[in-house]
């Protein structure tokens, strides 16, 4: 249908009140499951990968799959760097016709996070690519490599974040971690609300998987437009591939696409985008 922005994609669900998924990808595999839910259920979808991930499907054949696949969709596609941390490899997104990129300046003091997001986010408002950005920061790790401590969202300063940066969403730290869960999350909600209360740019959600139906409808409902999903694919693929003929590798690739998809149609649902595009 339409490669859209982020900002674009995330109008409608902030005003409906419903989420958009994202969902990185590891491989064409992943990709192909992500885009045929989404074209299934009717719904918009954020395909995106992760900078994390760079080092399992270089960036350029992430891109050259995404983009193919999101000219070609049935439905509008948002195409996303997640967690960009080199500002080389953001740029280069922006040059490579993503429509969205995530500057994390989450590990750095709250000046330098301004510091850098505002950098970006003024090289990429010329090429009209939308930007997201995060304050406080989300536990774990995207690649499970470390089980870093969340620091939650202080409330106090995301307005001058978001007046200071001119960003076009803000990723909010209220209790979820990246990666498998080690223990039942418990999520600030009344922090979100205090959040949701004082933004001018949608919130979103990152470490997604493992939350109960629940705890996405009460973030959603408190205002989260958009939900990051990445290991919940994988542990589906992984499962898949497992329960399939270990000895045909033919028949583990399709097991683990629509295994990937199952869970994308799964998530679009709870979100509420089914039938949104």
């Amino acid at each position: 249908m339409s490669i859209v922005t982020l900002k674009e994609i995330l109008k409608d669900a902030s005003e409906k009140k419903y989420g958009v998924g994202l969902f990185n990808i590891l491989n064409l595999e992943m990709a192909r499951g992500i885009i045929s839910a989404a074209e299934e259920e009717e719904s918009p979808v954020i395909l995106s990968v992760a900078e994390v991930h760079t080092s399992i499907i270089p960036f350029e054949y992430a891109a050259h799959i995404m983009i193919k696949l999101a000219r070609e969709a049935k439905v509008p596609v948002c195409l996303h760097l997640d967690h960009g941390v080199s500002k080389e490899l953001i740029c280069k997104a922006i040059d490579s016709q993503f429509t969205s990129v995530m500057y994390d300046g989450s590990a750095l003091d709250f000046e330098e996070n301004i510091a850098g997001t505002l950098e970006i986010v003024e090289y990429a408002k010329r090429k009209g690519v939308s930007v997201e950005a995060e304050l406080g920061h989300v536990g774990g790790s995207e690649d499970g490599s470390d089980n870093s401590e969340i620091l939650y969202t202080e409330v106090k300063k995301v307005p001058a974040f978001i007046e200071r940066t001119g960003i076009d969403a803000l990723a909010v730290a209220i209790g979820t971690v990246h990666g498998t869960y080690l223990k039942t999350p418990r999520l600030d909600i009344e922090r979100l609300k205090d959040i949701n209360k004082v933004t001018t740019v949608p919130l979103v959600l990152h470490g997604g998987s493992g939350l109960s139906d629940d705890d996405f409808r009460n973030t959603i409902k408190n205002g989260i437009s958009k939900v990051n999903i990445c290991t919940d694919m994988c542990v589906a693929a992984v499962n898949a591939a497992k329960r399939a003929d270990s000895t045909s590798y033919e028949k583990m690739v399709p097991a683990m696409m629509n295994a990937v998809k199952e869970v994308v149609v799964n998530k679009i649902r709870l979100f509420g985008s089914n039938n949104k595009a």
